[in-house]
This record gives structure tokens, C-alpha cells and sequence, in this order.
């Protein structure tokens, strides 16, 4: 229980949803009330009430206010050895003035406005029960983080405020806080990495909180790591590739309360890692799904890739459960065009989408059913002749130096200095790199096409550095589970870096290819070499970057220059 203050002829106290007693008690006196909205309770300020808060003795000549002190002072004369002020509860930091009330209001549900303005948060701190209670504004995260390391550190959720037990060197972290310091003066350079107390598989690293600015996010680029809030501190998966990191990165400053073992894993088993990947939603079968497994059938006898397959079986299971109540051999032309014309015109799906929807739906009936008549002439949508989205070379630098993970920035840089597809570069194997011809072979592309590429010096260079740390073993780029990168993943670090970088917000992860074939036409190098290192098949597809490039843009005029006007 804490006394807050003693206004307008009321004490006002604040006690904890753990004090069952208190707050049993105090529903019983006359003249209480509860304050939902600042979470305190009111008393009529009378020599009773006092002696029941605690602020004095049972006696009637000690009718005296409670002390408040900044908080400053209060820690600067528990250290100095000053005596400790008045037990049990005592207030710290002084609380806003409240205006003086022209009447004394009555003790009902006006009472709520004689509340004192509640104290600014990061400014009042209290002593109570053996711990020092101290406010924090939400948005100070820093402020948060450096209470958190604080040993016994308790979020109290329906008072709002932290706790900490009174001791007198939580007193100066508290007083280091308070100034805005997130550390102490003279705070050793020191990161300790020491056993989990309860996990084998991972190993524990204490943080200082002045390294905090400096060092946290490379405790984030560590693959597998995680913050533990019972025990105030990050958790990295025990392999040999956490420890190549540390070493290679914080080697310096990294302090082992114990001998790493030699035989670690590469990296955790599959069982012991956390899979933070949501479940996919069930997909919803039509009636006669056995339709689409016989177009499924079809496709992989033709040797149609993954990705086809998938589409395909997703527009054909769309359109039988639109009809799901006739089989499909039994739909008609009419009924076929006027699926499509509401998807059309209700649903706005775009040009590419119709006409693979079309190709589903003609392949179906021309080689599952063998109605071939039913679906010849179907009508597909042209194809708008768009000019693709593009980076600039500022841009890409931009792009490229907002990454600080070591294994992000080189998986971007890879796609840039190749111009590979995002199903490209996760399919990338060790056996792929060329580094005497600096080149990439690029296998099974789009098309079923193989092709080779140009492997760029800096890129090389930032491969050489990631191998080093992460040992990858098949893949160029691996998962946690030692199989290829996930394409959602890279997606998702494109994303990430756009935002912090600040280029074209309608960029993706293709847009690098596209910026690659763009950037060399203005080099002046031969549209046919970017034709080979892109792996178009029609030198029709890559001139649309001729009109892209800016390339002797410097030397056309505009005829209104030429206007004397």
C-alpha cells in the first residue's frame, strides 16, 4: 500500500492487486472511494484514516504530511548514507499541485475530481514493501529496456508501473534511468555468454545495456535466436554456427563462463527447432475434386513444373465449385463464358490471371474429358504492354546498405549482379559457382531452360565472407532445416530493406532483375548478351528494356526548343 498524496482534505493511496487485506479493509471504512481511472483508492483525511495508512503512529499529536522529495535527491542520500526516510510507504518525487476548490465537494461521486493530476510517467518513484517502484512512459523503450535487465524486475499490469527490489545499487540504475543514462560510468566492454539454466540446446548471452545501441542487432542476424523474458536474456541456438558468428562479430568482447564443446552440431535438430511458420489453411474441395486430380495427373505426364501445376489445379477446383452442382463434362460453352465475364466484372482479375484460367480450363476439357469442340476459340485477354518498375543505381546502393545481416545483403546483392529470379537464386547450389570464370550456372529456369550468368567481383567477395561464417553444405542459401531458402523469406528481407531505405514502395524483389538488364543496356552493353544472361527466349521479351533506358536521353531535344517564342 502507497500514499500518493494528501489533497483537499483527502488521502489519496495506491495499493496493489496483491494486498487482498488492504483492499478488503479499506472497502469497509466510511467515506472510501475508488478511482477507475488512475487506479486509486481515497480516504477523508481524518487522524483515524492516517493512523490507518501508516503515515503516523497510533497517536493523535503526530498529525503530520507525508514527505515527498525528488527522486535525485532521495537516492543521493540513500547512498550517501543519509538516514532512510519515514517507513513504511513513502512517496518520491513531488506530485502536481492541485488547484485549491472554491467548496468542499462532498464525499460521492465528485469525489473523482478531487484526484490530484496523475504524475508524468518517468518522473515519480515510491518505495514500498522493500522495492522501489518507478513509472515509464510506453513510448520509452530505452527506459524499458534498461529497467528489464534490472534482477527482479516485475511489470505490475494493473498499476501500470515497475518494480524493482530496494537495494542500493538498483537506487543507482534507477537514479542512471532517471537522468536518461542507460548505463553506469565505467561499464566494462564485456558481452557474457554463459549455459542455459534450463535449455541444452541453447546458450545464454547477457547484453549490457550501454552495448545495447550497438551490439543488438547483431545478436538479431544470429539464425535461431530468441529474447527470454522470465530470464532476461537472448537465447542462441548451441551449434558451431552460433560460434563462428560470435567470434567472427563480438569475438572481442565476448567473456565464456564456461568451454564450448568440440563436437557441436552445425545446426540444432529439426525436432528441437521452433517452427514459427503458421499453418496453411485447409483448402476446400469441390464436389467432383477428382476432376482435378485427373488434370493434375495429366500435367505431371507433360512434365509441367510445380509452380504450373499448382496454378492450374487452383483455377480449374475455382471454377467447377462455381458450378458445383454439375459435373464437369456437363457444362457448357455458354456457361464457361459466363463464369470467366463474372470473374471479369465482378472480381476485376487482371489480364494474366484470365488467360491462365483459360489455359486450365482448355486443358481440361482438351485432354482429361476429350472435348476438345467445347472449348476451341475461347476467348483470352490481351496483354497490356507495360514498362516494368526499375531502380536506379542510387537506389540499388541505397537498398543494398540498409541490410546488416550478412546472409541477407548477400542474397540480394546476388540477385542484383545476376539478374536471377526470386525461384532462381533459392535454387542456387555450392557446385553452381563458377569463381575461376566468375560466373553463375543458372539449371532448370524458367522454361526448363539452363543458362550461365555473370558472378560480379563485390558479390564474390561478400560470398566468400558469408561461407566463412555459415558453412552451407548443398545449398548456397539454406533454411533452418539445411534445405533451400524459403522464397518468402527473400521476399520478405526485400521488404524489410525497401522500407528502411526508402526507394520506390511499388518495388519487389524482381524489380532487381529488371534494374540488372536496364543498368547494362545503358552501359552500352549488346541487347543479345543481356538476352542470354536474363534466359529469354525471344529477343522480343528483352528489347522491352530499350524502353526503359535513359541511355542518350541527353542528346534529344524537344521541338520546343527550337520554337522562337
Amino acid at each position: 500500500m502507497t500514499t500518493l498524496a494528501i489533497e483537499n482534505g483527502r488521502i489519496f493511496l495506491q495499493i496493489n492487486i496483491w494486498e487482498k487485506e488492504h483492499i478488503a479493509a479499506i472497502k469497509q471504512l466510511p467515506g472510501k472511494f475508488w478511482h477507475p481511472d488512475r487506479k486509486h483508492w481515497s480516504l477523508p483525511d481524518t487522524p483515524e484514516n492516517r493512523v490507518w495508512a501508516g503515515l503516523v503512529p497510533a497517536s493523535p499529536k503526530n498529525d503530520v504530511a507525508p514527505c515527498a522529495i525528488p527522486l535525485a535527491t532521495f537516492i543521493e542520500q540513500s547512498i550517501s548514507g543519509t538516514p532512510p526516510l519515514p517507513s513504511p510507504i513513502v512517496a518520491v518525487g513531488a506530485l502536481p499541485a492541485v488547484q485549491p476548490q472554491t467548496s468542499q465537494k462532498k464525499d460521492s461521486g465528485n469525489a473523482k475530481s478531487d484526484l490530484p493530476a496523475t504524475p508524468s510517467s518517468g518522473t515519480v518513484s515510491y518505495l514500498a514493501d522493500g522495492r522501489i517502484f518507478y513509472k515509464i512512459e510506453m513510448i520509452r523503450v530505452d527506459q524499458r529496456a534498461a529497467i528489464k535487465s534490472i534482477p527482479d524486475c516485475r511489470w505490475h499490469p494493473g498499476e501500470k508501473i515497475w518494480s524493482v527490489p530496494d537495494m542500493p545499487e538498483n537506487r543507482l540504475k534507477i537514479k542512471a534511468i532517471h537522468a536518461g543514462k542507460t548505463a553506469l560510468p565505467n561499464s566494462p566492454e564485456v558481452i557474457i555468454v554463459k549455459r542455459h539454466p534450463t535449455d541444452a540446446n541453447y546458450i545464454g548471452v547477457d547484453l549490457p545495456l550501454h552495448l545495447l545501441h550497438t551490439h543488438l542487432d547483431t545478436i538479431k542476424n544470429i539464425h535461431g535466436r530468441r529474447w527470454n523474458r522470465e530470464l532476461n536474456l537472448w537465447e542462441l541456438p548451441y551449434t558451431q554456427l552460433t560460434l563462428r558468428f560470435l567470434n567472427k562479430y563480438l569475438g572481442d568482447q565476448i567473456r565464456w563462463t564456461f568451454q564450448p564443446a568440440d563436437n557441436l552440431p552445425e545446426r540444432l535438430p529439426e525436432t528441437v527447432q521452433k517452427s514459427s511458420v503458421s499453418k496453411k489453411p485447409e483448402i476446400q474441395l469441390a464436389r467432383y475434386e477428382e476432376a482435378v486430380t485427373a488434370l493434375e495427373q495429366c500435367l505431371r505426364l507433360k512434365r509441367y513444373s510445380h509452380r504450373t501445376i499448382k496454378s492450374y489445379k487452383n483455377s480449374l477446383r475455382a471454377y467447377i465449385r462455381f458450378y458445383d452442382e454439375i459435373k464437369p463434362s456437363q457444362i457448357t460453352r455458354k456457361q464457361i463464358d459466363a463464369y470467366i465475364n463474372t470473374l471479369v466484372r465482378d472480381k476485376h482479375i487482371t489480364e494474366s490471371y484470365q488467360n491462365q484460367i483459360c489455359c486450365a480450363i482448355k486443358m481440361f476439357y482438351a485432354e482429361v474429358v476429350h472435348q476438345e469442340e467445347k472449348v476451341k476459340g475461347l476467348v483470352q485477354a490481351k496483354k497490356p504492354q507495360k514498362i516494368p518498375q526499375v531502380l536506379t543505381e542510387g537506389e540499388v546502393t541505397r537498398l543494398l546498405r540498409a541490410v546488416d545481416n550478412l546472409k541477407h545483403r548477400t542474397i540480394l546483392m546476388v540477385v542484383y549482379s545476376a539478374g536471377l529470379r526470386l525461384g532462381e537464386v533459392v535454387k542456387l547450389r555450392l557446385t553452381d559457382l563458377q569463381f575461376d570464370h566468375h560466373r553463375i550456372f543458372v539449371r532448370d529456369a524458367k522454361g526448363k531452360k539452363d543458362r550461365c550468368t555473370i558472378l560480379a567481383n563485390k558479390a564474390e567477395m561478400l560470398i566468400q565472407e558469408y561461407m566463412e561464417v555459415y558453412h552451407p553444405v548443398h545449398w548456397l542459401f539454406e533454411g533452418a532445416d539445411g534445405g533451400a531458402y524459403n522464397e518468402r523469406s527473400v521476399q520478405a528481407i526485400f521488404t524489410s530493406a525497401k522500407e528502411r531505405s526508402g526507394i520506390n514502395p511499388l518495388a519487389t524483389t524482381h524489380t532487381l532483375r529488371h534494374s540488372f538488364a536496364t543498368h547494362l543496356l545503358e552501359k552500352g552493353v549488346d541487347l543479345r548478351y543481356i538476352q542470354d544472361l536474363l534466359g529469354h527466349e525471344s529477343s522480343k521479351t528483352t528489347e522491352i528494356y530499350t524502353h526503359i533506358t535513359k541511355k542518350s536521353w541527353d542528346k534529344i531535344k524537344s521541338p520546343l526548343d527550337d520554337l522562337d517564342i
